[in-house]
């Protein structure tokens, strides 16, 4: 199996690279996230996932392992192919899918193009026993709707004054997760007001 690459950047497109190593070019399928790291690269380094069907090999690439790691984790689930699990990797980063998984918030799936209902349910219930052990504080606020359901409650407060999913969770990224949601929101609409 080939587990990295070290190679020149000889073209790049919205779904990946080619990588010249030794004079060869892989064609490595990225996830955007990974893909905007690269920017101004020319040698790069990625982890890297051979993916192998009756009919075709494809390389599948990522900045880091963490990365790497979730997309494997994704491709478990029944119905999730490789270029679905690449798709969720170019909307969300490992953390914030962790976090989704935890609180059973099926509605930042739904927000990726592609994912449905049916599939959002059968990822979170597939991969809550796959993300990594709880913490007990984060159990406890999981089961309680502790600090995870304030910021649930902040992201629908958003999308019901009118800003899709993606611009309300921007505005909340890097939320302090003891916050309650009235607070949430108030950080959230200031930090949309000052870009």
């Amino acid at each position: 199996m080939i587990a990295s690459l070290t190679g020149q950047i000889r073209s790049r497109d919205a779904e990946g690279i080619v990588l010249d190593v030794g004079g060869v070019g892989y064609r490595v399928a990225m996830p955007a996230r990974s893909l905007d790291r690269l920017d101004g690269s020319r040698e790069v380094f990625v982890h890297t996932y051979l993916h192998v069907r009756e009919d075709v090999m494809c390389l599948y690439g990522f900045t880091d392992t963490e990365e790497r790691d979730f997309f494997e984790l994704l491709k478990s689930v029944s119905g999730v192919g490789p270029k679905v699990a690449i798709g969720i990797l170019s909307a969300y980063g490992p953390a914030d899918l962790r976090r989704a998984v935890l609180n059973r918030d099926i509605a930042i799936f739904q927000s990726i193009s592609g994912i449905g209902k049916k599939t959002a349910e059968r990822l979170v219930l597939e991969l809550k026993d796959k993300v990594g052990e709880l913490g007990a504080a984060t159990a406890a606020s999981v089961e309680t709707g502790g600090s995870n359901g304030s910021y649930q409650l902040a992201r629908e407060a958003l999308v019901s004054l009118g800003y899709n999913f993606a611009e309300a969770e921007a505005a909340l990224t890097g939320a302090d997760p003891d916050t309650d949601a009235e607070e949430l929101i108030r950080q959230a609409l200031k930090r949309i007001g000052n870009k």
